[in-house]
């Protein structure tokens, strides 16, 4: 006859075979369950106490990520990319703070069938480059904002007229 499950208990722990695991409340309720396809975690939360957080080899589904009250959420992937899709829309939101998006090389934004809107009461196009004054024109403070046929932006001390096609490098 073959032993097909085990459970010793010991001051070395507790150690179970078999074909699957369950752990139920007093109530009944699956708590926890485990077998060689999946394990199940019924609890309400799940909460990861590691300082290093939790750590998925592979994709994550969850309705809910959230971070305890006063503590920052951080979902990062040191060495590969990180996505997040959604068939219906992903949105990001701060209630009452700001969203930061920081990269080291190009930060694209795209629409593949619609629009990208910027809706605030000032934008700001910091560090654009400015293409060569007219020397025949008046130096004002105001400017225009320019774009090149390759999608750069520039800009041109303004004048009576667009200065835009103003010969530049800009563009090139």
């Amino acid at each position: 006859m073959q032993l097909k499950e085990l459970l010793s208990a010991g001051s070395h722990g507790v150690h179970t075979r078999g074909k699957m695991l369950e752990v139920k409340s007093s109530t009944g309720k699956l708590l926890f369950s485990a077998d060689d396809h999946e394990v199940v975690v019924g609890a309400e939360r799940l909460r990861v106490m590691g300082a290093e957080g939790a750590v998925f080899s592979n994709s994550v589904e969850t309705p809910h990520v959230r971070a305890e009250p006063f503590k920052e959420l951080r979902l990062e992937s040191p060495t590969r990319a990180l996505y997040m899709e959604a068939p219906k829309g992903v949105q990001i939101q701060a209630e009452a703070g700001d969203i930061q998006a920081t990269c080291r090389s190009d930060l694209r934004l795209e629409s593949k069938d619609g629009e990208i809107t910027l809706d605030a009461r000032r934008i700001k196009l910091l560090r654009l480059p400015e293409g060569k004054a007219s020397p025949t024109g008046t130096r004002q403070t105001v400017y225009e904002v320019c774009v090149c046929p390759n999608g750069k932006l520039f800009l041109s001390q303004a004048g009576t007229g667009s200065t835009c096609q103003i010969s530049n490098n800009v563009c090139l």
